[in-house]
């Protein structure tokens, strides 16, 4: 089997979570999951068919709600999900940058702190 590395993120408040990632990022709703009372858990969210978690954070400590974090996002085109993310009023803290390695990106934080960048950089084998 091959390795796939997924990343989780906790929300306050998961549903606003989710809403905010698919209106501000485009991502699409794979599965919400739910306790018996219909507060939301855990959900997978879809980008250009990349998977990622995304969870409710926990009233008890727990050793995964680390709070506010960084992601790149690798994508085709930087400049379409910038015009995006600032259409749906993202803050943008690092502009639209043509960088010395050779990718184009740009930087926003999400409303509890997260900052996700997007750009054409992918790692591994070229």
């Amino acid at each position: 089997m091959t390795a796939i590395i997924q990343p989780v993120l906790h929300y306050q408040d998961l549903d606003k979570g989710v809403a905010y990632l698919i209106e501000t990022f485009g991502f699409t709703e794979h599965v919400i999951h739910r306790t018996p009372q219909g507060a939301p858990v855990y959900a997978e969210l879809v980008l250009d068919g990349c998977y990622m978690g995304v969870g409710a954070t926990s009233p008890q400590p727990s050793p995964f709600d680390l709070g506010p974090t960084a992601l790149y996002v690798a994508i085709g085109d930087p400049d379409a999900m910038h015009a995006r993310a600032v259409a749906a009023g993202a803050e943008i803290v690092m502009g639209l940058t043509d960088q010395d390695y050779g990718s184009r990106e740009f930087a926003a934080r999400d409303y509890e702190g997260n900052i996700w960048c997007f750009g054409t950089y992918r790692a591994g084998p070229k």
